[in-house]
């Protein structure tokens, strides 16, 4: 299980620990794991052009020091201070004693002005290539550096400008580094985020960092494993630094190892019903198809059968004859152990009503969420289940989808805390909030070929028939979108795929996590 804590949490756990160190000591841990990071990346250390992006708070520092630790297996590094009177001054007598090269963000593109006190001692001076020892000084007539072009040309760009205090994206000086680091040749390698985004809740406001690697500290940032933050940190590191976290992490993201624990298998002594059965009331006379791909997700979900109940029957029947078939509504069509209802509904309110009645776990998804009274769901004893994507959640509270988009953490939160229920929230990153609170669950498989008609109505049909087969809200809602997202990946294996190319490799991507 991978864990993420809010920033104030991770703040109080780094004092503590400082506390009962030598001072230094926590920052040298830090930069011994990103300097090992940034030395796998290069490959070969000896020769290659290192450029540090140094803002003025410990991630410069982290960054000044881990660059040091390069320039003394033979690197090239030079650093370029977005704010030099406020730059860590031991990481950068430390860099300068290392051999390595200091240089002044300037206000304007290629405007290289040298550091303040920067014109003695081992890396005074330096050549406007960047190899340390020349005669050209940066800022002096025609020795003026480039700060953007040795940014472009740098084999490594560490992103050292913001730690997790930046929320609001980069500051105006820091901006055209940041578009040089994306035309940089070289691996972009992120100081514990990238700068620019929000750590606390993925939201990129702002011009922030592309990294190609994130080397982050004591535990994952919730920005990390959060869309869109999570785009812009490339892979993530995790360095082990000591830190010691409460129990409860604010997102935790499900790994193989968890999913295995939590998929049910049937026991020697299991029939049909003891494995638990499921009840799909989808589907209608304009959306049949929602019907069949619901209960092909459904079939494949780990409960012993699937009844459906709805107007797709004969199209339900010639696809999965297996199938439990009622025309009788859910009231009439026997025993189930959970539902779900909403796909391909239309306007059948009638139905969704039905079902929320139901003293079983229910599953509301598509249409059944717009008709799904919302008092009715609250007044539910039974454990729900909402699955929106961001524009039926947007819907659902009132606001515009960019909010969604922009703010997944604080929407799905507010959306179990409203309905009184567990919300899945699909999309790029697929989150799940109970409504008691606690650790919110991210899926990390998701893929963006999963964004096509159906692929939700069969994610509906496998996280109901987990609920029916005895798992909680929360762990039917995670570990269906973490194998719904591994078929996903196994069916496209980079090409186009349908709903029903998902739903046939949810055995192999089941098999996938139990090996």
């Amino acid at each position: 299980m991978r864990s993420a804590y809010s920033v104030d949490t991770v703040r109080n756990a780094e004092r503590e620990l400082m506390a009962r160190l030598p001072e230094g000591a926590l920052m040298q841990r830090a930069a011994a794991g990103l300097a090992a990071a940034c030395a796998d990346v290069l490959g070969r250390v000896y020769g290659s052009r290192v450029v540090l992006l140094v803002g003025s708070g410990d991630n410069g520092g982290d960054a000044l020091y881990a660059g040091a630790r390069l320039a003394r297996r033979g690197a090239g590094v030079t650093a370029v201070l977005l704010a030099p009177e406020r730059t860590h001054a031991a990481g950068l007598a430390a860099l300068r004693r290392a051999g390595g090269r200091v240089v002044r963000a300037g206000r304007g593109a290629g405007d290289g002005r040298a550091a303040a006190g920067d014109q003695g001692g081992v890396a005074g001076r330096a050549s406007a290539d960047g190899r340390p020892g020349g005669e050209g000084r940066a800022g002096g007539g025609g020795g003026d550096v480039d700060v953007e072009g040795l940014v472009e040309r740098a084999d490594l760009v560490v992103d050292g400008i913001v730690g997790i205090g930046g929320k609001d994206g980069l500051r105006p000086e820091a901006v055209p580094l940041a578009a040089a680091a994306g035309r940089s040749r070289g691996a972009v390698v992120a100081v514990d985020l990238p700068s620019g985004v929000d750590p606390g809740t993925g939201e990129v406001r702002g011009v922030a960092v592309r990294a190609d690697l994130t080397v982050t500290f004591g535990t994952h940032k919730p920005g990390l494993l959060i869309d869109p933050a999570r785009e812009y940190a490339g892979s993530v590191r995790l360095v082990d630094i000591g830190l010691e976290l409460p129990a409860e992490p604010e997102l935790e993201a499900l790994q193989h190892a968890d999913v295995a624990r939590l998929l049910p298998v049937p026991r020697a002594e299991s029939d049909k019903y003891r494995r638990g059965v499921v009840g799909i009331a989808a589907g209608s006379a304009r959306y049949p198809g929602a019907a069949v791909l619901a209960v092909s997700g459904a079939l494949r979900g780990g409960a012993g059968a699937v009844r459906y109940v709805g107007p797709a029957g004969d199209a339900v029947i010639a696809r999965f004859p297996e199938t439990l078939v009622s025309d009788r509504g859910p009231k009439h069509a026997g025993r189930v152990q959970a539902w779900v209802v909403g796909p391909g509904a239309g306007d059948d309110a009638a139905t969704v009503g039905e079902v929320l009645t139901a003293d079983v776990p229910v599953l509301v998804d598509a249409d059944g969420l717009r008709l799904a009274d919302a008092e009715a769901v609250r007044a539910r004893r039974a454990p729900t289940l909402l699955t929106p994507h961001a524009g039926e959640a947007a819907a659902l509270l009132g606001v515009e989808r960019r909010e969604v988009e922009e703010g997944r953490l604080a929407a799905v939160r507010e959306l179990a805390a409203r309905y009184g229920a567990t919300v899945l929230l699909k999309g790029s990153t697929t989150l799940v909030a109970d409504s008691g609170g606690g650790a919110v669950r991210v899926n990390p498989t998701g893929t963006s070929w999963l964004a096509t008609a159906g692929s939700g109505d069969v994610l509906s049909g496998l996280a109901g028939s987990l609920l029916a087969a005895g798992l909680s809200a929360v762990d039917a809602g995670s570990v269906g979108a973490y194998v719904h997202g591994l078929a996903g990946r196994l069916a496209a294996d980079g090409a186009p795929v349908g709903a029903h190319d998902v739903a046939a490799a949810i055995p192999e991507a089941w098999r996938n996590v139990l090996a």
